[in-house]
Parts: C-alpha cells; structure tokens; sequence
C-alpha cells in the first residue's frame, strides 16, 4: 500500500539561498531512489523560510529505505547547520487515489 508524506520545517529567511542548494540535492538523490513515486519540497509564498513536503512512496518499506540513505544522513547535517526548525512531518497510508 502506498504511503503519503506530508508536513513542514523552517529556515531562516537569511538562508534560504543556501537552503535551496540543499534541497535541491536531496530532491534529486531522493527522486532517484526505488520506490519513490513524488518528493517535494516547496517554498510558502506567504511566509518566508516555511518550506512545506509532499512526498508519496510506494511503500513503508521504500520510505524506510530511504530514510537510511547516505544522502539523507549528509541532508541531516547540512539542514542543521543552515538553521532547520519547526519540523512537523506526518506519514499517511494511502488507499486508491482519484483526480479530483
């Protein structure tokens, strides 16, 4: 069954220029993992330094995978040297999904 991931973390609106690079990098390295089916993070318009994530995964076992990857360990780092804070993240099963 598939999984959704949703939630939100904060940067310093100072370093968010440097916060882009690293997102970006995980954003690929993730995208590129088995299982992955979205990742996304995604700046509020509204409120400078909130990022919000979206991410669907064909499984628990692929999220758990992919929590254990090296990129994420160097991700771990590199989000708390640039500030992170406020991260509020919430794993979903998903059933069978409709466009709406």
């Amino acid at each position: 069954m598939a999984v959704v991931v949703v939630g939100q973390f904060r940067f310093p609106p100072e370093h968010m220029d440097e916060a882009r690079g690293a997102m970006r990098k995980v954003m690929e390295a993730t995208r590129a993992e088995a299982g992955c089916i979205e990742y996304n993070f995604a700046e509020d318009v509204l409120d400078p330094g909130l990022i919000r994530v979206s991410e669907v995964w064909e499984g628990r076992a692929q999220l758990g995978a992919h929590m254990k990857a090296p990129h994420m360990a160097v991700w771990a780092e590199e989000r708390a040297a640039l500030g992170l804070t406020g991260r509020a993240i919430t794993v979903f099963e998903a059933g069978e999904g409709q466009t709406l």
